[in-house]
């Protein structure tokens, strides 16, 4: 009676050891490496073969912290995580960029300070009796929705065609 019921703690004690227990809790880890190994195995581009190693690696080192016993302390990662994430969106609002010695506040359309030159589609005595031809609805002025934008385009192009007629019957 004695030796069984000693196999039985004994038996116990090896179902339930803390290895058993450690085993248990790195197994999502394991998971994750394990979908991660699984995904560098189907094709992709160098760009997301970068991603995936930095992602292997990431899961490689939580999983082997879990199995040691090396693993971090949550709450002090949490704690850091979201004084970091504080940090990074206090940085956000702040950005500037700097471009030889200027600097310009994020959300400047343009990262140049040169002139933005538009080539038209006439030159010199064409491009006066375009202006001066071309008649633009009020409402496309600035237009209020997307139908209006194509309603105004489509506009301007019967409109060029015309021109274009007739400025060549002129000069013809």
């Amino acid at each position: 009676m004695y030796l069984i019921k000693f196999t039985f703690v004994v038996v116990l004690l090896l179902l339930f050891s803390p290895i058993a227990e450690a085993k248990k809790r790195c197994k999502p880890l394991l998971e994750k490496l394990h979908n991660v190994q699984a995904m560098q195995r189907s094709g992709y581009s160098s760009k997301r073969g970068a991603s995936l190693r930095a992602k292997e690696d990431k899961a490689r080192d939580s999983w082997w912290q879990c199995e040691t016993g090396r693993g971090k302390n949550k709450k002090k990662a949490k704690k850091a995580k979201k004084k970091s994430d504080s940090q990074t969106a206090h940085y956000r609002k702040k950005k500037t960029i700097s471009l030889k010695g200027r600097t310009l506040k994020a959300g400047t359309p343009f990262k140049t300070s040169h002139a933005i030159v538009l080539k038209s589609k006439y030159q010199g005595d064409k491009k006066r009796a375009w202006l001066a031809f071309y008649q633009q609805p009020k409402r496309c002025q600035q237009p209020k929705s997307l139908q209006v934008f194509a309603l105004c385009s489509e506009d301007k192009q019967t409109q060029r065609i015309s021109f274009e007629q007739k400025y060549n019957q002129g000069s013809g």
